[in-house]
């Protein structure tokens, strides 16, 4: 009889979490999973035949991360609340998971104590045997207060996780780096490897280099697709344009950039697509921000690369991120200040003139896998 996982996820801006997330099920094959996910609904993507998915009445935050919104209906942010708590605590009763497994919290998503703190209790109470395990990606967000969030984190993982899990390559990035408390966890870390999606074979060449823009779920980066729009006329190499707004982008910023892309013959504007990998295999320079998921795909395709990383409010993740592959020659950084017509149409006519190998790496990208190996192991004993 397969072991049963209870996995929670919950996207807040972006669409990172949820990509890494569905990742990672594909993995767990030798497992009957329940995904419990809490974020925005992303059309398009399939699950695997092993996957049962519910999801929580969705929820969002603002760019700031400071406040928490109702994605549908007309109730309120309480009653929703109350609803997911009830919807969380039924499932995990229904499904008698052997281990529950949350992404990024207790290291992230601390407005949801009022239902992971609960969630985690009742696990414990009702199955003293069952595994608890953290899924984290490879950088924090430096916090305002770092030492006294660094001691909540801690408290809590040492109070109901039995196991970390860290999807990078310690060659590459520690989680010590990023978070310093890691010396008193007292549950083992194991790290993963990157989690990438697989990149197919190119069956497709472009009759001009194709550029592909992108900017994540699309509520945030909005002014590099216009700074790429502006720095298209003065790229003296011919070239195409696919844009990829992504699912989020509000409707009125893409309105906007519609009506600028009408005048660029050799732009197409899209809002999403499910096939990301594919494109990246196609084209000859990738422009994008600098989130996980983006970043793994961009190393997994051996793509030629410009990042942006996200950095309001001071989020710092995306570039300690694009500045420690930029270190290792994978990726070029466009900073803030950088963001200009002019910069950006240097560096791309620069790109495609330049005949592009694709950079040596040694980065561990199987983490998907091995962190299923990982729980097939820890579990086998239940």
């Amino acid at each position: 009889m397969k072991k049963r996982i209870l996995f929670y996820c919950q996207s807040l801006l972006g669409i990172g979490h949820f990509i890494r997330s569905r990742e990672l099920l594909f993995a767990l094959r030798d497992f009957e999973v329940c995904f419990l996910y809490g974020g925005e609904s992303i059309p398009g993507f399939d699950w695997p035949a092993w996957v049962e998915v519910v999801y929580l009445p969705a929820l969002r935050s603002d760019t700031a991360f400071e406040n928490l919104y109702v994605v549908d209906g007309e109730a309120t942010l309480e009653e929703v609340k109350a609803q997911r708590k009830e919807l969380l605590l039924a499932t995990f009763d229904r499904f008698a998971p052997d281990a529950l497994m949350i992404e990024l919290f207790p290291f992230g998503r601390g407005k949801f104590k009022f239902e992971l703190l609960p969630l985690l209790a009742h696990a414990r109470a009702t199955n003293p045997q069952i595994k608890i395990a953290c899924s984290l990606r490879d950088i924090l967000v430096t916090r305002a207060q770092q030492n006294r969030y660094q001691t909540d984190v801690v408290k809590t993982m040492n109070q109901y996780f039995d196991w970390l899990l860290v999807h990078a390559d310690p060659r590459v990035q520690t989680l010590e780096e990023s978070f310093g408390g890691v010396a008193d966890l007292t549950c083992p870390l194991h790290y993963t490897g990157y989690v990438a999606q697989p990149s197919p074979e190119v069956t497709h060449h472009e009759s001009v280099p194709l550029i592909l823009v992108s900017i994540g779920g699309g509520r945030v980066g909005h002014e590099l697709i216009e700074c790429v729009f502006a720095a298209s006329p003065l790229v003296a190499t011919p070239h195409g344009i696919q844009v990829f707004t992504g699912p989020h982008i509000p409707a009125d910023v893409f309105e906007q950039l519609r009506i600028q892309a009408a005048l660029l013959p050799h732009v197409t504007l899209s809002r999403h697509t499910t096939e990301f990998p594919a494109w990246l295999r196609r084209a000859s320079l990738s422009i994008s921000m600098a989130g996980y998921n983006t970043c793994m795909d961009i190393l997994a395709a051996r793509a030629d690369a410009l990042v942006y990383p996200f950095h309001e409010h001071d989020n710092d993740e995306q570039t300690r991120r694009a500045h420690k592959l930029a270190q290792l020659g994978l990726v070029g950084v466009i900073e803030p200040a950088q963001l200009t017509p002019r910069y950006c149409a240097n560096e791309i006519t620069r790109r495609l003139r330049s005949v592009q190998v694709a950079p040596a790496q040694n980065i561990d990208l199987d983490g998907a896998n091995r962190t299923a190996a990982i729980l097939v192991q820890s579990l086998s004993a239940l």
